[in-house]
């Protein structure tokens, strides 16, 4: 009887327990269609970002911020006039760098993209240089 009820509080001791379960969230490591279409729309908007960023860095840095394709990733899209309405709204996130992949600062860009054009709507600087970042050797590119 004795074992029958230390096997049972055992039982339900280790059945209460709850289960763990840690999910990583990773970035594809395979190509697709939507990922090449990305890819290609955040290069033709390179130019006119890195041109926005040159313009908002040159109170802080000598030379102006490059941004690779792969420092940049689209947080959100949305189609405006509905199904097959050529008109959207998307929203990138840009972590722009200098000299070899020292980051500067992180900034949101969302372009209106319509048959008009490419419109900058909105710009958000989130975060500028931190000198803590920088090697001795590239703390010149500091004002």
């Amino acid at each position: 009887m004795r074992v029958l009820i230390c096997f049972v509080i055992l039982l339900s001791i280790v059945g209460a327990q709850p289960s763990f379960c840690n999910a990583v969230v990773q970035d594809s490591l395979e190509d697709s269609r939507e990922l090449q279409l990305q890819d290609m729309l955040v290069l033709l908007l390179l130019p006119q970002m890195r041109e926005k960023l040159a313009e908002v860095y040159s109170d802080v840095l000598s030379g102006s911020p490059d941004i690779y394709p792969y420092f940049v990733d689209v947080k959100y899209s949305e189609r405006i006039n509905g199904f097959r309405g050529f008109d959207f709204f998307i929203t990138l996130d840009v972590r722009p760098t200098v000299g070899p992949h020292i980051p500067v600062g992180e900034d949101i860009f969302t372009y209106r993209i319509s048959a008009a054009g490419v419109e900058l709507k909105n710009f958000e600087h989130v975060r500028g240089p931190n000198k803590d970042d920088f090697p001795s050797n590239y703390k010149d590119l500091l004002k």
